[in-house]
């Protein structure tokens, strides 16, 4: 495996983020894409479900960057029990086994997605911005009560206590970043887009300064957000800890 360079594998390298990873990281890093389907970047099709299975694919890595999951935020019980849990368990053995250093976890801001019903987020991600101003109302940060908004939010929670176990348990690094909104198009394309949009740009930022960051820094929740003028989530943390300070505001893509 040895061309100089640190190895990073990607689960879930089919993907829309995953895709956008592989190809970032490409020249920094020899990076092994996987996944269950094929796609550009997947070095290797597998279940991800199975920890005995992952193992050998898991050996010489420097971290690995999971997104493995049905990525819906409709998925079903039935999907994230048997898919999505499952599969984050295993990678998380899986890295433990083979002594992988840092897993970087692709949870969702859907872990929280129940504030939006509480005002003045549901004003926000509505669009309705009378009364309001940009900063001036709590931040939802890393550490308030988790508010899932559907099995697929209560999945990536079950994630984050997994990660936790592992990192506190097992001295594995696990780095969990609740993901905005990544699109194809990669500007917003709704109202609630103008508070979660996670650019392409800033989503390689926040990547790389969690595959970056200090060795000794064992756990941590963070938002993956760009630096847009309506976000209501809080950054300081992913600031402090990983040195992430996105560029992007989704405000530039405001029709005026």
């Amino acid at each position: 495996m040895g061309d100089g360079r640190d190895h990073l594998l990607v689960t879930g390298a089919a993907g829309r983020i995953g895709a956008i990873l592989v190809d970032a990281f490409s020249g920094d890093y020899a990076v092994h894409g996987l996944d269950v389907v094929r796609g550009q970047g997947v070095e290797r099709i597998v279940d991800v479900t199975s920890p005995s299975r992952l193992a050998p694919t898991f050996e010489g890595m420097r971290a690995v960057v999971d997104l493995a999951a049905n990525a819906s935020v409709s998925a079903s019980w039935d999907s994230v029990l048997t898919n999505n849990v499952p599969a984050t368990v295993a990678v998380l053995e899986a890295a433990r086994a083979a002594g992988v250093p840092r897993v970087v976890f692709a949870s969702s801001n859907h872990v929280v997605g129940l504030y939006e019903r509480d005002e003045p987020y549901a004003s926000i991600v509505t669009g309705s911005y009378d009364g309001l101003e940009p900063g001036n109302f709590p931040f939802l940060g890393g550490d308030v009560p988790l508010r899932p908004d559907g099995p697929y939010g209560v999945g990536k929670a079950l994630g984050e206590a997994a990660a936790r176990y592992y990192a506190e348990s097992f001295g594995l690094s696990v780095l969990c970043l609740r993901i905005g909104t990544v699109n194809h198009e990669d500007r917003p394309t709704s109202d609630r887009q103008f508070a979660t949009l996670l650019t392409h740009r800033d989503l390689i930022r926040l990547v790389r300064c969690c595959l970056e960051a200090p060795e000794d820094l064992a756990f941590g929740v963070y938002y993956g957000v760009s630096a847009n003028t309506w976000r209501f989530w809080d950054l300081e943390q992913a600031r402090r800890d990983l040195g992430y300070v996105p560029e992007d505001d989704a405000e530039q893509w405001r029709e005026r």
